[in-house]
């Protein structure tokens, strides 16, 4: 018993790093090409769908057609790039515009 304690503890122990490297973050993405009104939607449906996105908004498209998306994801699950080819296979070319992980955004001081 004790040494499955201890087993359970050196494992635990492992596996802490790992858990500590793995980061909630925040990618701001520029979506062209989006000219209809179900563009937001079909936008918002395919980032919800790439493993590790635990939220996604999705503004609406300017007269350009060009629309902003904030995800906020695991980086440990996804990647940046992996949010920009899920738009982009569904036909919107995308950028990041921008990426940080939450814990700086929550760093920031708001504006006065």
């Amino acid at each position: 018993m004790i040494r499955q304690t201890a087993a359970i503890l050196a494992l635990g122990l492992l596996a802490a790093p790992l858990a500590a490297q793995a980061a909630e973050t925040v990618a701001m993405l520029d979506v062209h090409n989006a000219r209809c009104e179900l563009c937001p939607l079909i936008v918002k449906a395919a980032l919800g769908r790439v493993k590790g996105v635990e939220s996604v908004e999705v503004g609406k498209p300017n007269s350009a057609g060009d629309m902003t998306a904030n995800v906020v994801f695991d980086d440990a699950m996804t990647k940046s790039a992996d949010l920009v080819k899920a738009v982009a296979d569904r036909g919107y070319p995308t950028q990041i515009a921008k990426e940080m992980p939450t814990a700086e955004i929550a760093k920031m001081k708001p504006m006065q």
